[in-house]
């Protein structure tokens, strides 16, 4: 089991699991339910998607729509293997090894096990009220199911949102399990370097493609370039971007994870909108101090003048 730390910029990290392989099923040995409930719903889904209109294409439209806007903290925890009672056992038997990939340049190692935990823990508290609320929503959108052809959307959103909640909840709970017990092996990846540095030396997806692996020396020449743009260590520095949307699809093809590229993808978009807001504000707020501090500065010349004037009077 491969476990992916992917620092999306300075301050704000994406988790990701590689999906276990399960074992084969069977012949003739039936599905879990929640398989066959997740594959009657992913196949009707994609016929829905497959429609040039209608209410089902709307649907879909609307609904990508908010899956885009689902923190991307929650979709990587949703990754894991859910904390289940057999799946810890297994892990603690030795039958999962798990390894941790980190851009040794950009992470530093003494920080991994830290940040490990962190992600496993903040958001637990957060996902079990949201998945009870959910829970506690779904009898109110009963009603809706009284539309005629139309099914009660409002029903299933709880049910996914529901489900999203305790998929992540617990697959925080399986990262928290092994890296209590200390079952994670960090691994510093010198292929995740070369790819942070491409993505930040060069503009688009081709040229990084096509350009030749950066060296020691150039990986630590963009370090240092965005450790200067940040600020030190500690500092309430500037946010420096260390992802591309477009860096995402090199990063899933070199470890052959293509499910991996949307999570990427989504994590890069979200967090450049909170870096822009950021910024925004800041240059908002830097605006409102220059008026006030100009204000001040006119009422103390209003105020001398007319001290003058008094003087020059008596």
């Amino acid at each position: 089991m491969r476990i992916f730390l992917l620092p999306i910029s300075t301050r704000r990290t994406l988790i990701y699991c590689e999906r276990i392989q399960e074992s084969l099923q069977k012949p003739g040995q039936k599905l879990a339910i929640s398989e066959r409930i997740l594959n009657r719903v992913s196949t009707t889904w994609a016929g829905w998607e497959k429609a040039e209109k209608g209410w089902q294409k709307k649907t879909t439209v609307y609904a990508n729509y908010l899956f885009s806007r689902i923190p991307y903290e929650e979709w990587g925890l949703k990754s894991f293997p859910p904390a289940t009672k057999k799946k810890l056992e297994e892990v603690d038997a030795g039958k999962h090894e798990v390894e941790c990939l980190y851009p040794g340049a950009f992470v530093k190692g003494g920080r991994v096990s830290e940040l490990l935990k962190k992600l496993a823990t903040e958001r637990q508290a957060f996902h079990r009220r949201a998945f009870w609320t959910n829970v506690a929503l779904m009898p109110i959108s009963a009603p809706f199911t009284l539309v005629p052809i139309i099914p009660n959307l409002p029903f299933f959103w709880l049910c996914f949102r529901a489900y999203s909640h305790y998929r992540a909840l617990y697959g925080g709970r399986f990262l928290e399990h092994v890296t209590s017990k200390n079952l994670v092996k960090t691994t510093d990846s010198r292929l995740m370097d070369e790819l942070y540095a491409a993505g930040l030396r060069h503009p688009t997806r081709e040229a990084s493609r096509d350009a030749t692996k950066p060296s020691d020396e150039e990986i630590e020449v963009v370090v240092k370039d965005v450790e200067t743009k940040a600020g030190p260590e500690g500092s309430e520095g500037k946010e420096i971007m260390l992802l591309q949307r477009w860096n995402g699809k090199l990063i899933a093809e070199d470890f052959k994870l293509a499910e991996m590229e949307i999570e990427i993808e989504r994590a890069v978009e979200q967090v450049e909108k909170v870096v822009f807001s950021e910024k925004k504000k800041l240059e908002e707020g830097q605006v409102e101090e220059r008026s006030v501090s100009d204000a001040a500065s006119e009422e103390t010349k209003t105020n001398t003048a007319e001290s003058e004037i008094r003087r020059a009077k008596r």
